[in-house]
């Protein structure tokens, strides 16, 4: 941020864009602190970014935070300088687990070992 930054928002001048191609670059955050909402978590991400989309993840039956979340930013220059400062930052209290969120690649997640067990028996 430099010096300028605050005549230049005074004026309507904002920040050029990274230049290249816009891509859906989900982000994990986890241990949040359980207060933080969707727009406090987008507030901190925006620092260093364009933000599409932030979300704290609640419990359907209590709405209550699960402590963490998901930030979906639009480039992946910014993305990269989000989850670098913000990776084991202390905000509200809490040392922050910040890193791209895996999306369902193969191979991850958990196995189902009980179907497993059902399915190799009744094979047999």
């Amino acid at each position: 941020m430099s010096i300028f930054s605050p005549l230049l928002a005074l004026f309507g001048i904002r920040k050029k864009a990274p230049t290249g191609p816009q891509e859906r670059i989900e982000i994990f955050a986890g241990n949040l602190n359980y207060d933080m909402t969707d727009e406090q978590l987008e507030k901190l991400f925006a620092k260093y970014g364009t933000v599409r989309d932030a979300r704290v993840i609640t419990n359907r039956f209590n709405n209550k935070s699960k402590g963490f979340g998901f930030v979906e930013m639009v480039y992946r220059v910014e993305a990269e300088k989000a989850i670098k400062a913000l990776n084991k930052k202390t905000v509200m209290g809490r040392e922050l687990r910040v890193n791209e969120a895996r999306n369902g690649k193969p191979g991850m997640g958990r196995k189902s070992r009980g179907n497993e067990a059902r399915n190799a028996k009744s094979a047999r």
